[in-house]
């Protein structure tokens, strides 16, 4: 069976783990599957001998995601079409039973006049269609949920939500969801990392500012906070590729007690030793906290009206899982009261999640699972 997965990035990485998960678990399964990229890929995402199909890469240029522009700061608009014409080309020459785009319809709005004529030229071929969305959506004025609704229903046969509907529902976030009936599956989290052990002692912080370039703050803030909780604590910051600007700076201001360096791919291995993470709340960072096992204090992104990472931080605070300081209270003082109450806290138990995501999303996809 051939499978295109569209995955468009444009500040975390996390869209772009999940939907290479999915294609490797697809690949597992002896399906051809492709995965066209819109944005370059993380250095640590692992995307070995996956059929890569690369649109011209765009990014967005802040949280607010108005401006999205290639490296050259050509607006998206500019390459649209190119980028369209690339995924048309793939559907002439190799053809599809089944066509995922990764957020779009419940977001990637802009990107509609590039997907809905590949959409079109898939299902006049007879391939089915499926929107694969995380766990929470951004919450948005009902009118919008209404027109994102309508696009779901009118152009694809299967919503795969990537969450355990024991743990957080798309109706949580999303209004009209009893709108999309059967058509929605949930899969399970798609837990991208490999299994850790977390059997020895655990001593010091890892703060992690995500995968894009909106956590400068929260670095800034635990750079002091780890000059007021003193050196006997030791602190590993790990900076995304989008921050590496401010690497240099941040090494001359940290003390002898903190490290401070670019994403690592083994950051779940370091969470298993850790006493503590304080981290944004994005989807693949929760369930690298969570499979890992230390305390936790999430500080979720909510500038320009971003919800999604604060209502996730608050389903795991509800259940005992995590401290959460709002990004609006984020100062260094703040910052390290909480550290102190959460170094004081026993370690949290480990919830039962389904995380078998990327299979049973392969299974549904493949037509293998109701």
């Amino acid at each position: 069976m051939r499978v295109l997965v569209w995955v468009q990035h444009l500040l975390g990485t996390g869209h772009s783990v999940r939907a290479a998960a999915i294609a490797r678990a697809l690949r597992a399964e002896g399906a051809d599957v492709t995965l066209a990229l819109g944005a370059r890929p993380p250095a640590t995402l692992d995307l070995a001998g996956l059929d890569l199909l690369e649109l011209h890469p765009v990014l967005a240029t802040d949280g607010s995601f108005r401006v999205i522009v290639d490296a050259r700061g050509q607006p998206y608009e500019a390459v649209a079409e190119a980028r369209q014409a690339v995924l048309l080309a793939h559907l002439a020459d190799r053809g599809a039973d089944v066509v995922v785009t990764e957020t779009f319809p419940f977001g990637r709005r802009r990107f509609a006049g590039e997907l809905e004529p590949v959409l079109a030229a898939a299902r006049a071929t007879g391939a089915r269609t499926m929107a694969s969305i995380r766990d929470v959506l951004v919450r948005k004025p009902a009118a919008k949920e209404a027109l994102m609704a309508d696009k779901a229903l009118a152009l694809f046969d299967r919503v795969l939500v990537h969450a355990d509907p024991r743990f957080v529902q798309l109706g949580d976030s999303f209004g009209p969801t009893p709108r999309l009936g059967d058509r929605i599956a949930y899969t399970g989290f798609v837990d991208a990392g490999a299994p850790v052990a977390c059997d020895g002692p655990r001593a010091g912080i890892v703060v992690s500012a995500g995968g894009g370039a909106v956590g400068a703050s929260l670095v800034a803030a635990a750079l002091e906070a780890a000059a007021m909780l003193g050196p006997a604590i030791p602190w590993r910051i790990l900076v995304p590729a989008g921050l590496a600007g401010h690497m240099a700076h941040w090494r001359r201001s940290a003390g002898a007690h903190v490290v401070i360096e670019p994403n690592r791919p083994d950051f779940r291995a370091l969470l298993a030793g850790a006493a503590l993470s304080i981290s944004q709340a994005g989807y693949n960072t929760v369930l690298d906290v969570l499979a890992a096992g230390p305390r936790v204090i999430f500080v979720p992104f909510a500038a320009h009206e971003e919800s999604e990472q604060t209502d996730r931080a608050a389903a795991l605070a509800r259940r005992g899982l995590a401290h959460v300081l709002a990004e609006h209270d984020l100062t260094p003082e703040a910052l390290a009261q909480a550290a102190r109450a959460a170094l004081a806290a026993p370690l949290p138990e480990p919830p039962p999640l389904d995380r078998d995501g990327a299979a049973n999303s392969a299974a549904l996809i493949l037509g293998r699972a109701a």
